[in-house]
């Protein structure tokens, strides 16, 4: 009777569970259980449950079963073209919304969905079509990215009482004044970085943020900047406002008076025909460049005694365009660039802390005993492209410039190699010259030499004396190139590894032409008078680094064999 009465109480509970399925139906007591699916828009990607990616993917609906937990969406590089307000409107807990790169208009981008987003801080919606910028963007925003639009307007709640709103970017829009409010940024205390370069506008926004740190105004129109429009910006660091139409008459004598922490001016390319007055002491680099500069008044420059970096390429500047003195103000200049004016000598009494001076394509004609001496730590000296020519340039000119590392005395008249070169120099660059001789004395000492450029000059293999190379046994790259040589010269220094003879009258390499230089790397042989049998089979034994032989633009396809153990690297070859 018992053994019935199991039997059929075994037949009324069913069959046994299949293993593993028992959490499934009762999910409440397994160990095990999984959460159910995560809510995912097709085609996007949800790494976690308040992320919801769906960049790239060509949309052009806004997706739906986007979760109302997510926190960050981005529908970057699609081609949305509208946001329907119920869909936006619902994601109330969204912090970052990236809309970059679609083709949003702003009749498709309502007003009204950012209402609910109380919590967004970020929102991107740069390189679509917005006309006018959207009237309300929610208070709790920290950073907006409008930019390259076709944005003519924005509006006092834009960005407007966001007291955590820090970055604002409207670069590459049509801004002119008229669109942009006085109270743009009222309430707005804590903008650091505004961006408003590449727009319309005609003079200097008044009423900006106090509290800004990097100010971008570059590539507008702007002629003036209104008196007392950057009192408040005391904060300002970084001021750019190159490419514009500013004139003397634009600006006065406290433009920049009370930015007492800017350290970055950036004035280029606009009208000046002066260095603008009352420069506060913190200023670091001045870059005045493409300028209508005539005269550097020294007073001008008495007060930015910090400047470390002043840039005047490209002005008017004349004889007497930099008097004697007019830059000893600045006693921790570094670096002064005053190429294409059109100065005839090294300007005089420069700061004795000079590093680099660049004065490429003026019209010096004279470097005297005396020019270079009142900076002995010169590094960097740049000359190129000037008219000097040997007979006036003193012997003893650069004997001063004893920390001198780079000299550039490219695109000049001389016949010789100066002498005097300082011996710690590691790059002389001496092409496009007319040297004709390459004298062992003038190179002498130069045993920290590691580049030496005499491309483009009249030398033949006759013109170098002999032991030239002796002193240059740190030089690793040499430049013949576009000479008159007949063949490879001999007695190279051993720590070559580069070396261009392209352009020259090569027409035959021998076998020991290379045996002083084991270290080679690079050979460059380029639109010679080499045939096909033109270099001995010998001639590359020893050159276990070689690994680029250019032979190419000869008269015939020349034929390389590289040593077995050199780097078998592609390499040119042929008419």
């Amino acid at each position: 009777m018992r053994l019935s009465l199991l039997l059929l109480l075994l037949l009324l509970s069913g069959p046994p569970p299949t293993p593993g399925t028992e959490d499934a139906a009762f999910p409440h007591m397994g160990e095990s259980s999984q959460p159910p699916p995560r809510a995912c828009p097709p085609r996007c990607s949800c790494p976690r449950a308040d992320t919801v990616d769906c960049n790239g993917l060509d949309l052009q609906v806004f997706p739906d079963n986007i979760t109302r937990a997510a926190q960050h969406l981005s529908l970057q590089n699609n081609q949305l073209q509208e946001l329907p307000y119920n869909e936006l409107s619902r994601l109330s807990s969204l912090r970052t919304l990236n809309l970059h790169n679609n083709l949003l208009s702003s009749e498709g981008l309502p007003d009204e969905a950012f209402e609910s987003l109380t919590q967004l801080q970020h929102i991107y919606v740069a390189h679509n079509k917005l006309s006018v910028a959207p009237q309300f963007l929610p208070r709790s925003l920290r950073v907006a990215d409008l930019a390259a639009n076709q944005v003519t307007e924005i509006f006092p709640l834009t960005f407007g009482e966001k007291p955590a709103l820090r970055s604002v970017y409207l670069h590459n829009n049509q801004l002119s004044n008229a669109g942009l409010p006085p109270d743009a940024f009222h309430g707005s205390e804590a903008v650091v970085t505004l961006s408003l370069s590449s727009n319309q506008l005609s003079y200097l926004p008044p009423s900006l943020p106090p509290s800004l740190e990097r100010l971008h105004l570059q590539n507008n129109f702007i002629s003036k900047v209104p008196r007392g429009a950057l009192s408040r910006q005391t904060h300002l660091r970084e001021l750019y406002l190159q490419h514009n139409q500013l004139t003397d008459s634009g600006l006065d004598a406290t433009t920049f008076s009370k930015l007492r922490h800017l350290e970055y001016l950036d004035l280029s390319h606009n009208q000046l025909a002066s260095v603008p007055a009352a420069l506060p002491r913190s200023l670091a680099v001045l870059h005045l460049g493409r300028n209508c500069i005539r005269w550097v008044e020294a007073a001008r420059l008495r007060g930015a005694r910090g400047l470390r970096y002043l840039l005047l390429q490209h002005n008017q500047l004349g004889a007497t365009g930099l008097p004697p003195g007019a830059l000893r103000p600045l006693r921790g200049l570094h670096t002064l660039h005053l190429y294409g004016n059109r100065l005839e000598r090294v300007p005089l009494a420069l700061p004795r802390r000079l590093r680099a001076l660049v004065l490429p394509h003026n019209h010096v004609t004279v470097l005297g005993a005396r020019d270079l001496a009142g900076m002995p730590g010169l590094a960097e000296l740049n000359l190129a492209y000037n008219r000097l020519v040997s007979a006036h340039v003193h012997r003893r000119a650069f004997r001063p410039l004893r920390a001198l590392r780079s000299l550039d005395l490219a695109g000049n008249r001389l016949t010789r190699v100066p002498s005097g070169l300082p011996g710690g120099l590691h790059t002389l660059r001496l092409q496009r010259n007319q040297l004709r001789a390459l004298e062992p004395e003038l190179l002498a000492g130069m045993n920290e030499l590691r580049e030496l450029s005499l491309a483009h000059n009249h030398l033949r293999i006759g013109d170098i004396g002999p032991g030239t190379w002796h002193e240059l046994q740190a030089l690793q790259v040499l430049d013949l190139s576009h000479n008159e040589l007949s063949f490879v010269p001999p007695d190279l220094p051993e720590a070559l590894e580069e070396l261009h003879l392209q352009g020259n009258r090569i027409g035959h390499v021998g076998s020991e032409a290379f045996l002083s230089t084991p270290r080679l790397r690079a050979l460059f042989l380029r639109a010679n008078r080499l045939h096909m049998t033109s270099i001995a089979p010998e001639a590359f034994l020893g050159l276990l680094h070689l690994s680029v032989v250019d032979t190419a633009g000869n008269p015939e396809q020349v034929l390389v064999q590289l040593p077995p153990t050199a780097p078998r690297q592609p390499r040119a070859g042929g008419p």
